[in-house]
């Protein structure tokens, strides 16, 4: 790189970590997930708002760097959401979690496939193979943020509700599901590409790390040093990379990595320690998404925007009350758990990124979907103050759940180790 590049790249991390750490403080404020306003930061910065300026603001020479600066990130964002995702699933435990989460994914899976059979037409370049398109569509519209939702939870002192710990099992049975279709459609994509072989050898690798890399991270793990905290990061991204390599995207790697880390005392300590990594990093991800956002302001474009929003919201909402109610939950549970499903964020950005790189959707779709994931994340919270003011309750626990009668501590969830995300 040249000085002159150097010397912008610096102005531009400064700039992307200053300014989201004041809109999100600004989110945070409002009442809202920090990740609003960080998300907002990338698309004032984009095209959207500057235009052309947005090139001089950010030259097109330093967007690949930022890209891997935010890449590193997410990756040990998604090997942070590994391991809560195993402590978080058992916390809610039993069948009632799958049931809900197996329904709360059906329907808007169902309408978003739908919706990419008719948008396959316009919005996808590589006819006539369209199955992924529509699949992917599928998944995109089904995604909960599960750590999103475990912020708003812990801001509304709803951690310890029944509905609180089961909308984290739900979402974390979820995010496996939303995961799992993620990875079959690369696979798919994969096999267009000419190299289906590669994505079976994930398999094996995935029992090296149980058989292997687990049983060696158990004896190197109790030692809290800053040589720990190296073999955490370092064998995240490591995995990362080969899933990468082997057709898949790094965050499967990743996330993989934090499913097989033990749970043993020092693990909290030293997966703190990466969360802090994370949290620095992860603005500049934002941003580069935001970038790509250039949603005009034409009649196209906000019928495309006010489709898929509310193909978003009737599948979440109306798929997850759906089968809260078959599995005999009160129509104010049901109604609550619903709202809090339709929670997306980060994890929704994760997926329309990936999309967007393998070149599943194209830019305006892809903005639309940005634009819906901070929607309805952000309708989150006031949905849940106007049905507790419907209800006449004095707080949020007695509409949102009965408190246990032996309140379970709150688990340290990313975002109170600083991923407000």
């Amino acid at each position: 790189m040249t000085s002159h590049q150097i010397a912008f790249l610096l102005l531009d991390l400064a700039l992307v970590l200053s300014g989201c750490a004041l809109l999100g403080a600004l989110a945070t404020r409002m009442g809202q997930p920090a990740v609003i306003g960080e998300i907002l930061g990338g698309i004032l910065l984009g095209p959207t708002v500057l235009g052309s300026w947005s090139h001089t603001v950010v030259p097109d020479g330093i967007r690949p760097v930022l890209t891997g600066i935010g890449n590193v990130g997410v990756a040990l964002f998604m090997f942070g959401l590994g391991l809560e995702f195993h402590r978080s699933a058992l916390r809610g435990g039993g069948r009632r979690p799958a049931g809900i989460a197996i329904g709360s994914m059906l329907l808007p899976f169902v309408l978003g496939s739908l919706l990419g059979v008719v948008l396959v037409a316009t919005h996808y370049r590589h006819p006539p193979d369209s199955t992924a398109f529509v699949l992917f569509l599928g998944i995109a519209m089904s995604v909960t943020a599960f750590p999103v939702l475990s912020r708003i939870l812990t801001d509304r002192r709803m951690a310890d509700t029944e509905v609180g710990m089961l909308a984290m099992a739900v979402a974390a049975a979820g995010d496996i599901l939303a995961w799992s279709g993620l990875a079959g459609v690369i696979a798919l994509v994969g096999r267009t590409s000419g190299a289906p072989w590669l994505v079976a050898l994930v398999v094996p690798f995935a029992l090296f790390l149980v058989c292997v890399v687990q049983p060696l991270l158990r004896v190197l793990l109790p030692v809290d040093s800053p040589t720990a905290v190296a073999y955490l990061s370092g064998g995240a991204l490591a995995c990362g990379a080969v899933t990468e390599l082997l057709g898949l995207h790094f965050i499967f790697g990743t996330f993989l990595f934090g499913l097989i880390t033990p749970r043993i005392p020092a693990t909290e300590r030293l997966a703190e320690k990466v969360f802090g990594i994370s949290r620095l990093l992860l603005p500049t991800y934002f941003v580069v998404a935001g970038l790509q956002v250039n949603l005009g302001l034409t009649s196209s474009a906000l019928g495309l925007l006010a489709i898929i929003v509310l193909v978003a919201v009737v599948g979440k909402v109306a798929g997850t009350y759906g089968a809260a109610r078959m599995s005999k939950l009160p129509p104010e549970t049901s109604t609550v758990l619903a709202v809090l499903m339709n929670t997306r964020g980060l994890t929704e950005l994760i997926v329309l990124t990936t999309g967007l790189k393998l070149g599943l959707i194209d830019q305006e779709l892809y903005s639309a979907m940005v634009i819906m994931a901070l929607l309805t994340t952000a309708a989150t919270g006031p949905l849940l103050t106007l049905y507790n003011r419907r209800l006449g309750a004095a707080t949020p626990a007695t509409v949102t759940g009965t408190p246990r009668s032996a309140p379970v501590p709150a688990p340290q969830h990313a975002e109170e180790k600083g991923l407000h995300t």
